[in-house]
């Protein structure tokens, strides 16, 4: 599917095989906590500063391709430096590594949750990180909103957002669409108004410092062929629908294992901007369609994802085992968990591979495309009232025990029962985000902390009861 590099023409090249490689993907991997932005940093502190391998600026213009893309955007960064330095194996190596520890970890949290469910220890630890992963989401908030709302434009995509999703109930996938177009459209007629994200050069949602080295690794090996496109899109896309096609015929359509497949396969086309602007997305829809979890069960997986290394997406590794779990069908219940966790982290990264696989050789021709740009910076712009939906969600069933649901004249609103109000979360979450806001401190101590009140708060409670 690949030429190898030609070393020999090529004398300035750094040679880096792909068992040195091997290794320190592992370690990457490893280290893979605090959600994109940690990972990122990670990824840029090994791999730029410390190895050398690739330098800032191709690095940079990596990370601003794989924005393009739907999907996390830490994997597919590590897929394609991966691919740039050992091609198809090397993007495979880097993709998988990045993955597996999240996903091993998961399955045992996943399983430990489901067995022991209503155990005093998993309640009370649980209790403690849901309003916890409130703070975080609400800081993911913030730092997205200064990447990109620079002007009123972006301002009220924002907001138009956050209405559109919360109070009129717009399907994720269609906002995101109608944002891309707004922005490709807008730049045409009011550029500087939506050239927020630049194409090249530019430093991430985190503030890495801008690179002017000149990369001494290429990708200029191998050119961007129909036949390539043709060979990476017939492979990646029987490698994801071909389990789904089986499953359907096997299990039939209304099959839970069918359904998760197909639901998260749509939203790993639709997850642009990072895990936090398809989260609600995935919750409301897991939670108020298919019965798979309750509110307050997607903030114990989220809290999962957010203390575990790899990708934060790897929440609906928990959904799928949940939904699977609570619908064996004729399966032990604990297989069906196994099968839908593993159904769902295949068809939620197979995606990942393909969009880097296929477009890693066309890079150089989007870079400084401000058509793309403009699209990019409008998304992200609409991902800030989407992440805010989703820290009002959660908040909502979280802070309260008791949440109605009015819908009516084309609107839909969330009425809390003040009565209902948790006095002890609250706390819990007010420390949350002094810890987060106030005191700086990072996401780990920020959950462990709020975990060890939640244990203290929450067996204070039940001893009263």
């Amino acid at each position: 599917m690949d030429q190898p590099y030609s070393e020999s023409a090529r004398p300035n090249v750094i040679r880096v095989s792909l068992r040195e490689a091997f290794w320190v993907w592992c370690r990457v991997a490893a280290l893979s906590f605090g959600g994109p932005a940690g990972q990122i940093a990670v990824m840029h502190r090994i791999i730029v500063d410390e190895k050398k391998w690739i330098a800032e600026e191709r690095f940079l213009h990596a990370l601003n391709y794989c924005m393009l893309l739907p999907g996390p955007e830490a994997t597919q960064l590590a897929t394609y430096i991966g691919w740039l330095m050992h091609r198809t194996v090397g993007g495979l190596v880097a993709g998988i590594l990045f993955v597996l520890p999240g996903f091993f970890s998961i399955l045992a949290l996943s399983i430990m949750y489901a067995r022991f469910e209503n155990s005093t220890f998993v309640q009370a630890l649980f209790f403690g990180l849901k309003p916890a992963v409130l703070a975080i989401v609400l800081e993911a908030v913030l730092r997205i909103g200064k990447r990109v709302l620079k002007n009123g434009t972006m301002i009220v995509l924002a907001v138009a957002s956050f209405v559109a999703i919360f109070f009129l109930n717009v399907p994720f996938p269609a906002l995101i669409v109608a944002s891309g177009l707004i922005g490709f459209l807008g730049q045409r007629m009011a550029p500087r108004r939506f050239m927020v994200i630049k194409g090249h050069g530019q430093t991430d949602a985190d503030g890495m410092a801008k690179g002017t080295a000149v990369d001494e690794v290429r990708a200029d090996a191998q050119t961007a062929t129909l036949l390539r496109s043709v060979v990476v899109s017939a492979v990646c896309l029987t490698l994801w629908f071909g389990p789904l096609v089986a499953i359907g015929l096997l299990l039939g359509p209304k099959s839970v294992f069918f359904q998760e497949g197909a639901f998260f396969s749509k939203a790993a086309i639709v997850t642009f901007g990072g895990a936090y602007s398809v989260l609600a997305y995935i919750a409301q829809q897991a939670v108020e369609k298919y019965g798979w979890l309750q509110p307050g069960e997607m903030l114990d997986g989220l809290g999962m994802a957010e203390t575990t290394p790899g990708p934060l997406i790897m929440v609906v590794q928990f959904i799928g085992f949940m939904g699977a779990y609570r619908n064996p069908g004729s399966l032990d219940p604990l297989l069906a968990g196994i099968l839908g966790s593993i159904l769902t982290t295949w068809v939620t990264f197979v995606p990942c591979f393909f969009w880097i696989f296929l477009g890693a050789p066309y890079i150089e021709r989007l870079r400084g495309n401000q058509s793309l740009s403009s699209a990019l910076s409008a998304i992200t712009a609409a991902v800030v009232g989407v992440v805010l939906n989703l820290a009002v969600w959660f908040s909502l069933h979280t802070l309260f025990r008791r949440v109605a649901t009015w819908e009516g004249y084309g609107f839909r609103l969330f009425v809390p029962e003040w009565s209902s109000v948790n006095i002890e979360t609250c706390c819990i979450a007010i420390l949350a985000l002094l810890l987060t806001f106030y005191w700086k401190k990072g996401m780990a101590i920020t959950l462990a902390t709020a975990a060890a009140m939640g244990v203290i708060l929450y067996l204070a409670v039940e001893r009263r009861a």
